[in-house]
């Protein structure tokens, strides 16, 4: 009887799972092996917010192989050495896993693929967490895509909302005795950060269905609105699942098509704007892929040298907390500090906020956000920072200054999402906090910080520092 082991890493689930579905159909055996090896993702190991998810989304898979009397073999170390082990102890003759694509993952799998290879072992890597592989869509002059309308019309055409794959089950699921238990791999942190995350997650395959099943139940049919609106449960909160490989896209967009293909047209919600926000998720991986040093280099080289301001912890550390005196950043930042997430349209007036009124460089925001955030992923935080920061591709311009008082009385008109994350002003009315010029005492008396910085003084220093800058060309 063969025997498999199939290599999770950020593919927590058992549907939809294309190297687990090859296994179970080729062997009679397969072992399910997690790996710690936080040095093997250098620089970007997970953060303190996705090791707290990893640890709950590692349990949750445990518990849906335990129902099928499995276990996830648990072990930490050197990646190669540990399969090397494994494959001896229980006599395994292939391995699979499911393809990474961040440029230290690609390297590092690259490596164990062929070493495996040359120890006599079958090696299987599958597709499955994205909608296409980065390398499939290219311009018509087989080039990658640097913006993301075009990339999008292209990818679309390939998009059918195909059924995905059922969860698959070996004959006998594997295991040794020699798992190490879920604490061992010191995931969860030590202060009470976490409460808060626990209160507002369930990591998952089942937490993530839990998800798209409200969202497909309401927030879908406001989408193109309600997204930009922080105070509702406009978007479908799926990055961390995503992320984490407990649903894929396939998965969600054959859920929604199902969902309401047999509603009435006239009253079937368009599941498009959130088909194209899922089309950015793959263009980001799309650019990180063909475009490997973007994590710490500008994708538009004239900001190489552009002039940012000196490093200033203490305006780091304000921005971070919450403690800027501009309220919409700072309900975000302390929306992201409890829950481990922030409103994505909240997001961009923060990130806005610290590359251009503050002009510090968008690597303090994106290892922020990288540390604090449950859905850190590598590809979506790089785009994400760049484009705010205008130094990315699609960016953002860079005279384009998000104002955090006109967004938050756009967005948050009631001032709903304000109060919330900002308990000690509640009781003042939606105009002053809009607009808190007008009696800023008022904000102070109550222990809320008078503003970091002077927003139209420090626009103006951001469009000179912009002028500084050569030409675009191309």
């Amino acid at each position: 009887m063969s025997t498999a082991i199939v290599l999770f890493r950020r593919d927590l689930r058992l549907a939809d799972h294309a190297a687990l579905t090859a296994a179970c159909a080729a062997h009679a055996h397969v072992m399910p092996l997690y790996v710690h090896a936080p040095d093997e993702d250098a620089p970007w190991a997970a953060g303190g917010a996705g090791r707290w998810w990893l640890h709950h989304s590692l349990q949750a898979l445990d518990a849906q192989l335990a129902d099928q009397s499995g276990r996830l073999h648990l072990a930490s170390g050197d990646t190669l050495g540990e399969v090397r082990r494994l494959a001896r102890a229980g006599k395994a003759d292939a391995v699979y896993w499911t393809r990474r694509y961040e440029p230290a993952a690609i390297a590092h799998d690259t490596r164990l693929k062929a070493a495996l290879r040359a120890d006599g072992l079958a090696v299987e890597s599958h597709g499955g967490n994205l909608w296409c592989e980065p390398w499939q869509i290219a311009t018509g002059q087989d080039s990658p895509y640097r913006v993301f309308t075009p990339y999008w019309r292209k990818l679309r055409t390939r998009l059918e909302p195909e059924a995905p794959l059922p969860a698959a089950r070996p004959g006998q699921w594997l295991t040794q005795p020699d798992s190490l238990p879920l604490a061992a791999l010191q995931l969860l942190p030590r202060i009470a950060w976490a409460d808060g995350l626990a209160q507002t997650w369930h990591p998952g395959e089942a937490g993530a269905w839990e998800c798209l099943e409200l969202f497909g139940d309401d927030a879908v049919a406001d989408y193109a609105h309600g997204r930009d609106l922080p105070a509702r449960h406009g978007t479908s909160r799926l990055s961390p699942h995503l992320h984490f490989g407990e649903i894929t896209p396939r998965q969600i967009h054959h859920a929604l098509h199902t969902q309401h293909a047999r509603t009435d047209a006239r009253r079937r919600p368009d599941i498009e704007p959130y088909l194209r926000e899922l089309g950015w998720r793959e263009f980001a991986h799309h650019l990180l892929y063909h475009f490997p040093d973007t994590p710490s280099e500008p994708f538009d080289p004239r900001f190489a040298t552009f002039r940012w301001a000196d490093d200033d912890d203490t305006v780091l550390q304000r921005w971070q907390r919450g403690r800027t005196g501009i309220p919409l950043v700072d309900a975000g930042m302390r929306e992201l500090w409890h829950t481990g997430w922030m409103h994505n349209r909240v997001r961009m007036v923060a990130a806005s906020l610290l590359t251009k009124n503050l002009r510090q460089h968008w690597h303090h925001g994106a290892r922020w956000f990288w540390d604090t955030l449950v859905d850190a992923d590598l590809a979506n935080n790089t785009l994400g920072w760049q484009w705010v920061a205008g130094c990315g591709a699609d960016a953002a311009p860079y005279f384009r200054v998000f104002n955090p008082y006109a967004q938050a009385a756009r967005f948050d008109p009631q001032t709903s999402y304000l109060k919330r994350w900002l308990p000690e002003l509640a009781d003042l009315s939606p105009r002053l906090l809009h607009e808190p010029w007008r009696d800023p005492a008022a904000l102070t008396a109550r222990g809320y910080p008078a503003p970091l910085i002077d927003l139209p003084a420090s626009r103006d220093a951001a469009l000179a520092a912009w002028r500084t800058l050569a030409p675009k060309t191309g």
